[in-house]
């Protein structure tokens, strides 16, 4: 079973007087990269929300965000408060200030007063427990909805890295019929090549043994026997029943790369390098998807 690193996820509840809600999103990455918005009167929560998130996700790119809107009707414990003790250092410099300036003290004093830094303090309470665990619980729904999401993904990308393997197999089994002509050919071509030149005493023996040396060297059977297991072992890495083959199956989709690789290098043949150019296509679209398995 495979898992996607992306997927997104919502969920949200309410309390007395407010409506909490989150929302977490992820992309892939190679480890797990947690980035946590929290309101202010929820900050104490934040290495808990960070904790839920982490012990789930495991790896991905996420973004969790979390809002509180406070309920139609429902009181508020937010408060502000006039900083009587600083006003009246405010008040105090300007009456100075316009006694060496000499001029007059404004008649809106009051109003200017109201506008100067720290006139007005805001407190903004700390969140009750109940509501430490609505938000927790909220987070585990939005990290469940985000999970569902890419179990969904995985299974579209089962489909797709079945359907490619499947066809990477298909090409490497009609590389046979012309990898048996390969030889005969090559061979004919080099004995076409000897008669050309000028008379020379050739060993015959000693030409057997170079020209068998020289079409082992371009023998691809190792090659084709090695990537058909590979193919079979990422589809048996694909079909593991826990999540977390991402890594697995890219070192794997690495290794079919090398014998395709030394399969085009070693065809010598127009036919066969055009199926080997098919496959590359193949596994270039496995490799690209790849990342994004967790």
């Amino acid at each position: 079973m495979l898992m996607s690193m992306t997927g997104f996820g919502k969920a949200s509840a309410e309390t007395k007087t407010h409506r909490i809600s989150a929302e977490i999103k992820s992309l892939n990455s190679k480890q797990l990269d947690l980035n946590v918005r929290l309101p202010y009167i929820f900050r104490e929560g934040e290495l808990e929300s960070r904790a839920i998130v982490g012990h789930i996700l495991e790896r991905g790119k996420a973004d969790l965000l979390v809002t509180c809107e406070t309920l139609p009707g429902a009181e508020t414990a937010v408060s502000s408060e006039l900083n009587v003790d600083v006003m009246r250092q405010y008040k105090a410099q300007i009456e100075k200030a316009a006694a060496d300036l000499g001029i007059g003290v404004p008649d809106d004093l009051f109003r200017v007063l109201m506008t100067l830094p720290d006139s007005i303090h805001t407190v903004t309470p700390e969140a009750a427990d109940d509501e430490m665990d609505v938000l927790y619980d909220v987070i585990r729904k939005a990290v469940d909805a985000l999970m569902a999401h890419r179990r969904a993904e995985g299974r579209e990308l089962e489909s797709f890295f079945r359907v490619r393997i499947e066809a990477i197999g298909e090409l490497l089994a009609q590389i046979e019929p012309y990898e048996q002509e390969r030889v005969p050919r090559i061979r004919q071509r080099l004995e076409d090549a000897l008669a050309k030149l000028p008379a020379v005493e050739v060993d015959k023996g000693r030409l057997e043994q170079e020209m068998i040396f020289y079409i082992e060297k371009l023998d691809v059977n190792e090659e084709k026997q090695r990537l058909a297991k590979h193919l079979s072992y990422f589809i048996e890495t694909m079909d593991a029943p826990n999540p977390g083959q991402g890594k697995k199956l890219g070192f794997i989709a690495q290794e079919m790369g090398r014998e395709i690789n030394t399969l085009g290098s070693k065809s010598n043949h127009a036919e066969m390098q055009a199926i080997v150019v098919k496959m590359k296509d193949l596994l270039e679209q496995i490799k690209e998807q790849v990342l994004n398995v967790m």
